[in-house]
């Protein structure tokens, strides 16, 4: 009799160490589940960060960009052959080749193309325009997307055709 009652507790202690392994393994478990989850959530916010960031420098360039295309714009034609003239050209290329690099694009807003308000700020519409579609007249400010995101929208006067 005495051996037993000495069989079931070992039982019964052999259980409860059984028990006490399967929560101590399921703990472990959503353990690890949950630094995957906090360092997956570090890593996005990182990302973020980085974005807003590059987004922040990138507007702060914007309005030189624009100064720089209007310069090369109206380059009168009796000086359009002058090297200086020719060497700002060529800076505004090498401008552009670095903002392609840092997945900078600018919006699509040639006439006729497609007016999209998620890519598209109408300033003006043209009233009397007949047509079914609404399309874009003329550029008046270029529009820019980073990575992919637009950052700035192109500024377009619109009309219909």
């Amino acid at each position: 009799m005495v051996r037993k009652k000495q069989d079931d507790g070992e039982k019964s202690q052999a259980l409860d160490w059984e028990t006490v392994a399967q929560e101590l393994t399921a703990d472990l478990q959503r353990t690890r589940a949950d630094f995957e989850n906090y360092r997956k959530r570090v890593e996005q916010e990182k990302q973020n960060a980085r974005m807003t960031g590059e987004a922040s420098a990138v507007l702060k360039l914007l309005p030189v960009i624009d100064n720089i295309e209007r310069a090369i714009t109206h380059i009168p034609t009796e000086i359009a052959d002058d090297k200086w003239v020719q060497g700002v050209v060529g800076l505004a290329k090498n401008l552009d080749k670095s903002l392609d690099a840092l997945h900078l694009k600018r919006i699509v807003a040639t006439p006729g193309t497609v007016f999209d308000p998620a890519l598209h700020d109408a300033i003006q519409f043209d009233d009397n325009a007949e047509g079914d579609q609404e399309v874009i007249a003329e550029e008046l400010q270029a529009g820019y997307m980073l990575a992919g995101q637009p950052i700035r929208h192109a500024m377009v006067r619109v009309t219909r055709q």
